[in-house]
């Protein structure tokens, strides 16, 4: 979606509220600070002027506002081959899947049950196919592989089953580690992929103001490696940030910018990508952190602006079946996300707040992507457009159906491949489905093609090496 970096785009904040938000993060980080519990990073912020104690550091002002001088304003994304994808930057969006979901909706049986290997398989390769899919994270935490390398064994799938860029989820440092050395192999070494980036690393914080060990150490490696790290503190209102949708999201935006402190004290230019969403609370009746909530939508995404950052944005649906709650939720979600220029936008399939995937909702959402698509893109006013020779030459009452323009042009339009457009008669005779069903029927269509390999049989080897050594180390 290059085409959209220059597009008006719907901002939720205005200037003024979006710099008091920046304002009361900027003074949490000064007054209460962030606990970093890693001497090497602790260090650092001392060294640069921030109050430590303990494991405490309070950030002054001055050094978010370097570190946001510094920081890398667009992050180009590559496929497999290394030519580019796309682009973060400005109004653009792309679409695509989650990460570590347990279970599944089989889209054959409709059964609700642990999801495994195949399904992964079967989620890279209609990931693949979807043409409005345009990045791929795992889907699927398979039950039935050993634990202990599970999420080497999903990057590993994901390297040889997909040419789309990828998001990774690692469990820990290591795995992350094993990760990036399996992408290196594809990419022809660590220089190749810093300079052609085709994966990033999703990097989950505790809360905004307490940072776990293990995520620090995964962001010094992807600031090392010149790997864009997705930053992403989760602050839940009322739980762990306060219950207004503002003070939440200015603890959230707090431990945010001080994760861009780091990373640039690390390596001035390493590619950071913020949050575009964040400020969710608990239903506090049913005790669910929700997935599709209005309230916080568009809020983050206005700060990335501000500050001229990529981000990684969400959508998805808490209900737990494909059924309206879950196309009208994917569609609000991934449309208002979409419309605020909101970047990289995952968890298209998710169910169930989350729990649960769908390849049945996956190509529904893929056909959601491109009717957003067609609605966000730019108005053609070139004078091949306007015809207006060919206005003047068939007058008030001609027919333009049969104009070398209209065949030329037809196909300009949106055509929908799962949304009917026949008339009742019609749709009636052919068996009157419905969008589950249409949806459904196209899966085990695209599932049916032939899979063609996507990487070179030596390096598909050396990739899964990766993987049998992980194996080794842990004794299995």
């Amino acid at each position: 979606m290059s085409d959209l970096l220059d597009m008006p785009r719907w901002e939720r904040l205005s200037p003024a509220a979006a710099e008091r938000i920046e304002t009361a993060s900027l003074r949490i980080l000064e007054r209460t600070g962030v606990d970093v519990p890693v001497p090497r990073v602790l260090d650092l912020l001392r060294a640069a002027g921030a109050a430590v104690e303990g494991s405490r550091a309070r950030i002054p002002e001055r050094l978010v506002r370097w570190a946001l001088e510094k920081a890398p304003k667009a992050v180009t994304f590559h496929d497999r081959s290394g030519a580019p994808a796309f682009r973060l930057a400005g109004s653009m969006h792309v679409f695509g899947t989650g990460s570590d979901c347990l279970n599944i909706v089989d889209h054959r049986t409709g059964q609700h049950r642990r999801a495994t290997t195949a399904d992964l398989l079967d989620g890279l390769a209609l990931a693949e196919a979807l043409p409005n899919i345009d990045f791929v994270m795992s889907m699927f935490l398979p039950a039935d592989v050993d634990q202990a390398r599970a999420d080497r064994m999903q990057a590993a799938e994901m390297l040889a089953r997909t040419s789309k860029p990828l998001v990774f989820v690692t469990y820990d440092v290591d795995g992350m580690v094993d990760a990036l050395d399996m992408a290196e192999l594809v990419a022809g070494g660590r220089a190749a992929l810093e300079e052609r980036p085709q994966a990033a690393v999703y990097i989950n914080v505790t809360r905004g103001l307490l940072f776990n060990e293990d995520s620090v150490h995964k962001l010094l490696v992807c600031a090392e490696r010149g790997v864009p790290a997705l930053w992403i503190p989760v602050t839940s209102a009322g739980t762990t940030g306060p219950i207004t949708l503002a003070g939440t999201i200015a603890v959230n935006t707090a431990g945010v910018l001080a994760g861009l402190v780091i990373s640039q004290l690390v390596r001035e230019g390493a590619p950071f990508v913020v949050p575009g969403f964040g400020g969710d609370s608990l239903d506090l009746r049913t005790m669910i952190d929700p997935y599709a909530g209005p309230e916080p939508r568009g809020v983050a995404a206005s700060l990335a602006h501000r500050w001229g950052l990529p981000m990684f944005s969400y959508a998805g649906s808490d209900s737990k079946t494909v059924d309206e709650q879950s196309a009208a939720e994917a569609a609000l979600t991934m449309l208002t996300d979409a419309l605020a220029g909101g970047h990289l936008i995952h968890d298209i399939g998710y169910l169930e707040s989350g729990l649960t995937f769908s390849l049945v909702q996956l190509a529904i959402c893929d056909e959601i992507a491109g009717w957003i698509n067609a609605v966000t893109k730019p108005v053609d006013v070139s004078d091949e457009a306007f015809a207006l020779d060919l206005v003047e030459e068939h007058g008030v009452d001609g027919s333009f159906l049969e104009t070398d323009h209209t065949l030329t042009h037809f196909r300009d339009r949106w055509y929908p491949t799962l949304i009917d457009r026949r008339g009742f008669g019609q749709w009636s005779s052919a068996g009157s489905t419905t969008l589950a069903q249409r949806a459904a029927a196209r899966v085990q269509e695209l599932l049916g093609r032939d899979r063609p390999a996507i990487l070179d049989p030596n390096v598909e080897k050396a990739v899964r090496a990766v993987v049998e050594r992980a194996g080794s180390a842990a004794g299995r």
